[in-house]
């Protein structure tokens, strides 16, 4: 059959408005604006919106924000509830400045920022009276008075396949942090000594 779009065979002709409208119910129903329901709101009439500006006015900024290298200047209302600081602020304003948002290394090193911020806020923790607690934030304890085994066993729960890994990961970079300052401590210790 020629024509038909599974072979490589060149279609025949568009049919027309008239051939199609015979042919399909309801082609071209919304051909003319007068049937469209949006048609009012695709008219061009500045009047009608009751907006009493050209261009909003533009929020201040308090410290110099990251935009992305495709817009030439912020939007009128941005977000301050986190203002960039540290090594995670740094990384964010290197993936803006350098890469486009249409680019994966953008997003990777945003990714990455956040989790150096984590990483920076549970350090800043320990400079406070009450330090970040692994073991009662992350809910492990109601793994025991909760009924964690029995809602496990017997079960087709998808969080199953990774439940494994959980430990090592939530765990892992506190462990490992404590190795760090163990080394440390005898390196200073032996220093001194």
């Amino acid at each position: 059959m020629p024509g038909t779009p599974y072979l490589p065979s060149k279609p025949r002709s568009t049919p027309s408005s008239d051939e199609l409208r015979a042919r399909i119910p309801g082609w071209g129903a919304d051909l003319d604006p007068k049937d469209r329901p949006s048609y009012p709101r695709e008219r061009f009439d500045p009047g009608a919106t009751g907006a009493h500006w050209e261009f909003p006015e533009r929020q201040e900024e308090k410290w110099p924000r990251e935009r992305s290298i495709e817009h030439e200047f912020l939007t009128p209302v941005f977000g301050t509830s986190t203002p960039p600081r540290g090594l995670s602020g740094a990384l964010r304003k290197y993936a803006y400045a350098t890469y486009s948002e249409g680019r994966a290394a953008h997003w990777l090193i945003l990714m990455g920022a956040d989790r150096v911020d984590a990483i920076e806020s549970h350090l800043r923790s320990f400079a406070t009276l009450r330090p970040d607690n692994p073991i009662t934030e992350t809910g492990v304890l109601s793994e025991f008075s909760r009924g964690g085994l029995s809602s496990r066993v017997g079960r087709k729960r998808v969080d199953m396949s990774h439940t494994w890994i959980d430990p090592i990961l939530v765990a892992g970079p506190w462990v490992l942090a404590g190795v760090v300052l163990l080394r440390l401590g005898r390196r200073v210790s032996s220093a001194r000594g």
